[in-house]
């Protein structure tokens, strides 16, 4: 593989296995920090921390600029206000039984949250796919996965990609918004490598998906299944997920757990796909409904 090189900055350090670095509409970064329990921030310097009270996992921002999150500890989706400080629980069960151990989540084109239950399918084939509707339900669109894991929509909407991460591959298929159906997903990307595999996950805003290769100590960065341009070399084994800085200044960032790091590599200069936010007043008030 072509090492596509550039300079490495650590942002923050010694933290409690970081994951789903995200930009909120002022530019903040957050991220979450699952065996820290908690949601936190780097304002440019420092890391403000946010006790959940569980073990969060992901981060999506809503129009409103809420947080939404994975909590693994409390098998929930929930919310975080930066502004009250306020967390909320919205999912908690799925066929009438409780979410298990929830893992990376996205908004889709009309405001569906879709997101991951990989449970304990390492060794066998009991991870499964969500989404949580404008109505409140929440159904499986996809079963008998080895660990599902991060995942991402392309920039129009029209299709989502998943990891499976024990099985070192994405899935892609096409996504039907209004009827909440992720149809014919085939395998896109295989043998990526890893021990275990990939893991978080960020398309550009030409197509390109950069993955992070959780076990590799690297991000991939394909046009195609097939088509590995590169790869970006890290400190560290086990970065978990990416996202672009969208003033560019920090370029990729990079959550890595081996470390405990927080990575910018701000000379790749690469700009990200418009992230779904949640779909506005509509959105907002369905999701108000649920207890």
């Amino acid at each position: 593989m072509v090492s596509l090189g550039g300079g490495i900055d650590v942002l923050a350090g010694g933290l409690a296995f970081p994951e789903g670095p995200a930009f909120g509409a002022d530019g903040r970064l957050w991220f979450v920090e699952i065996k820290g329990g908690c949601v936190s921030c780097w304002d440019g310097g420092d890391v403000v921390r946010y006790e959940s009270g569980g073990a969060p996992n992901g981060v999506a921002f809503d129009w409103r600029g809420r947080i939404w999150f994975c909590d693994s500890a409390r098998n929930e989706i929930r919310t975080f206000d930066p502004v009250t400080e306020a967390f909320e629980t919205i999912c908690e069960s799925v066929d009438g039984k409780a979410l298990d151990k929830p893992n990376d989540l996205a908004f889709d084109a009309k405001g569906n949250l879709v997101f991951t239950c990989p449970g304990d399918s390492r060794t066998e084939p009991t991870g499964y796919v969500c989404c949580l509707g404008l109505d409140g339900t929440t159904t499986k669109i996809r079963e008998g996965l080895y660990f599902p894991n991060g995942l991402a929509f392309t920039a129009d909407g029209i299709e989502l990609v998943v990891a499976e991460t024990y099985r070192q591959r994405l899935w892609r298929g096409a996504w039907d918004a209004g009827g909440r159906a992720w149809i014919e997903p085939k395998p896109w990307a295989e043998n990526m490598g890893g021990a275990p595999g990939p893991d978080g996950m960020a398309f550009t805003s030409t197509g390109e998906l950069a993955v992070a290769v959780y076990g590799a100590g690297h991000v991939q960065l394909r046009a195609t299944g097939d088509d590995l341009e590169g790869v970006f070399e890290l400190p560290g084994k086990n970065p978990t997920n990416v996202a672009f800085d969208p003033s560019g200044k920090l370029g990729i960032v990079v959550t890595e757990a081996e470390r405990g790091l927080l990575l910018s590599l701000p000379d790749v200069k690469l700009s990200g796909a418009r992230l779904f936010d949640g779909g506005g007043s509509a959105f907002t008030e369905t999701y108000s409904q649920i207890p």
